[in-house]
């Protein structure tokens, strides 16, 4: 007797059929890494303040947006383009402005950006390979973190995938539209990020250049018709805002010389660099933590203050390197990691993303005794060097399948004959990734300038599409021979062995290494009898270690101003240091209250609430009220935002009245406050500013 399915099975066996496992698996991860990235999320608080300050800004006039304006009145620029702030200003004028909010834009970024790298992925390698870059870039840890912070990196990477998928197309078709279309993404990316989006530029030209079948000289033409456009697209808000009068618009934060291409060159260029050049003095706003140049080492410039004893005492039993904490009389809560500041033995806690200055240089790491370098933000990426990515502090970040990437993409070279054009999807798939992995790979490593640890996630697509690759390719000659699962098991013995000795570095000594150790040694025994049950076992083992620590990262809660991986048991980064949900109230809580109040009351016939010396005192201002506040040294004090006339002149047309201020390099300033101004009793106030000086309120009318 034959048995009829009911309706419900009936149609539930249709459904299953009619969706592949690819597409069930894809969405799988996305939902996966969309619980990742939400998981914790008020622990992230205002997120980068600096840019949700300047959020609040954007939304209060369209000349703040247009030139993003830091703080609402506009004294001064973010020292960043306009695109990723715009559109998280967007997001925040339909929910509001507060930490989540100005995030969106990243979690959407990185969770759409899976099904994106899937499918560019598994035009050159097919599905398997698609599905493991994806679950690959999902849990790299420095992938997660950055996108989980306004911090603008994670908006960068999806532009940029859109871009390669841009080049995939035009290198397969050979049409010009789709070159240009690539072109233009890209200058879009340099309007997040400036020159950081040109990273991967190489590989996409490397790969129209080679791939597409047209002539040789047709494609010289085109791109340089596609580089015509990228410049043009790249240098269009550039050009606007510097020919715009000064007067008419804020000024350019981080510049040096009140212009954008100074900016570009400068500030965000050869500074990025070495550490010098236009600008090169200058620390980087937004992205980081205050900081006024990058002096000698040993040396103490203009300014320098003495570690406050909270700092010292922080670092009592630790060594150099290692993360800590300590509270401010005011109740601020600073994280960072602890140093050895010039002419002393102790070290001290320096905030998280500190460059070397204000009398507090990091140590090169290796150096003997902890001696101090001239590498800025060392703490968070090391020296450089050709081990940089494999060692503390940098390791942590995406290297944990750096290994199995670099040995298995070399070996994937031979997967087909070379033929120019190129016609394997191996070797395409290899130029593209493999060379926007290289690229980041050597930059990031040679550089002595600026580099935080969260630009890491530049490498994270190419990461996982050369992980991906390189699996498929091994999957492919496991079929029928016996060698290729015998390779994937050493590169995955290399890579595990590699992961056990970088958590170690972090103090981690976790059950999930022996559960890592063990799915190795269950996939090299099924070899013998299944040999893709084998390769899969393999695969999943070298994923344990990483999916531990991406989510000790979302659990730990390290410093959300400065987004990384998680520091591991030797950090003491951890929940308990975890910002409250973002509103108001808790806004108010970072700062002086009894100080705010004063200035609520007082400033309500006046435009500005108070001119403080940067956006480090000024941003919780900001957030806390939606009142203009002035910035006159910019991001950490150095621009000339404003002179001494200036304030004069604001003065006396009823603009400003009240100023805070901590002794610092703005001797002038400091002369006519205390020619012009009286100081306010009982509001002299520790400052959090880059040398945690007091800050003194003048009344200025």
């Amino acid at each position: 007797m034959t048995t009829v399915p009911s309706q419900p099975e009936t149609l539930k066996t249709n459904l299953f059929k009619a969706v592949p496992f690819a597409t069930i698996a894809l969405l799988t991860i996305m939902g996966f890494s969309l619980g990742l990235h939400l998981y914790n999320i008020d622990s992230i608080g205002d997120a980068n303040a600096y840019y949700t300050a300047a959020v609040e800004a954007m939304l209060q006039s369209w000349q703040n947006f247009f030139f993003v304006a830091a703080e609402p009145g506009g004294s001064v620029s973010v020292d960043k383009p306009p695109l990723g702030l715009w559109i998280q200003a967007v997001f925040a004028y339909f929910l509001g402005v507060n930490g989540f909010t100005v995030s969106l834009p990243n979690i959407l970024a990185g969770v759409l950006g899976i099904p994106v790298l899937y499918a560019m992925v598994r035009k050159y390698m097919g599905t398997m390979a698609g599905l493991v870059a994806g679950l690959v870039m999902a849990l790299t840890p420095v992938f997660v973190a950055t996108n989980r912070n306004n911090t603008m990196d994670g908006l960068l990477v999806f532009f940029l995938m859109l871009a390669a998928w841009a080049f995939i197309q035009a290198t397969e078709t050979g049409k010009l539209r789709w070159l240009l279309a690539g072109a233009f993404i890209v200058g879009l990316g340099f309007n997040i990020k400036m020159m950081q989006a040109f990273l991967p530029l190489p590989a996409f030209y490397a790969l129209y250049f080679f791939g597409a079948k047209v002539g040789w000289l047709r494609k010289l033409v085109s791109l340089a018709l596609a580089t015509i456009l990228l410049v043009v697209v790249s240098l269009s808000w550039a050009v606007a805002v510097d020919l715009t009068p000064a007067d008419q618009r804020p000024y350019v934060g981080s510049s040096g010389d009140n212009t954008v291409m100074g900016l570009i060159f400068g500030h965000n260029g050869s500074s990025r660099l070495f550490g010098g050049g236009m600008g090169g003095n200058r620390p980087q706003a937004g992205d980081d933590n205050p900081g006024a140049g990058n002096p000698a080492p040993g040396s103490n410039p203009p300014g320098a203050r003495q570690a406050p004893p909270q700092a010292i005492e922080a670092c009592n039993s630790l060594q150099a390197g290692n993360a800590c904490t300590f509270d401010l009389p005011n109740g601020n809560t600073i994280s960072g990691a602890c140093i050895l500041p010039p002419n002393t033995s102790e070290l001290a806690c320096a905030p998280q993303g500190l460059p070397p200055q204000a009398g507090m240089n990091a140590p090169v790491s290796g150096a003997p005794n902890g001696q101090a370098g001239g590498t800025p933000f060392s703490q968070e990426t090391g020296s450089p060097g050709v081990l940089r990515f494999f060692t503390q502090p940098l390791s942590r970040q995406m290297s944990w399948l750096l290994p199995f990437a670099l040995l298995a993409g070399l070996l994937a070279l031979f997967g087909a004959r070379l033929n120019l054009p190129l016609e394997a999807g191996v070797h395409k798939s290899l130029l593209l990734w493999g060379g926007w992995l290289a690229t980041c790979l050597v930059f990031f490593s040679a550089i002595s300038g600026i580099f935080h640890a969260y630009y890491a996630i530049m490498l994270a697509p190419a990461l996982g599409a050369v992980v991906g690759t390189g699996f498929a390719q091994l999957w492919r000659w496991n079929t029928n021979m016996d060698w290729p699962g015998v390779v994937l098991g050493v590169f995955a013995a290399l890579t595990i062995s590699f992961q056990v000795y970088a958590s170690q570095q972090y103090g981690e000594e976790t059950i999930w290494m022996m559960v890592a150790m063990a799915a190795l040694v269950a996939g090299g025994v099924l070899l013998a009898f299944q040999r893709r049950l084998a390769a899969l076992l393999m695969l999943a083992a070298m994923m344990v270690i990483p999916t531990y620590w991406t989510g000790m990262t979302i659990t730990a809660n390290p410093n959300q101003n400065l987004p990384t991986a998680y520091v591991g048991s030797n950090g003491q980064a951890g929940p308990g240091f975890a910002r409250q949900p973002d509103d108001r109230t808790a806004r108010q809580a970072n700062i002086n209250e009894d100080l705010l109040t004063y200035l609520q009351e007082n400033t309500q016939d006046v435009e500005y609430l108070v001119a403080v010396p940067s956006s480090q005192q000024g941003a919780s201002f900001v957030l806390a009220t939606g009142r203009p506040v002035l910035y006159m040294g910019g991001f950490a004090g150095q621009d000339d935002v404003v002179s001494v006339d200036d304030l004069a002149t604001m003065v006396a047309n009823g603009e400003l009245r009240y100023v805070l201020f901590s002794n610092g390099n703005k001797q002038e300033i400091a002369r006519w406050l205390d020619a012009s101004c009286s100081i306010v009793p009982g509001l002299t106030t520790p400052g959090n500013g880059p040398e945690n000086s007091a800050a003194t309120l003048y009344q200025c009318d």
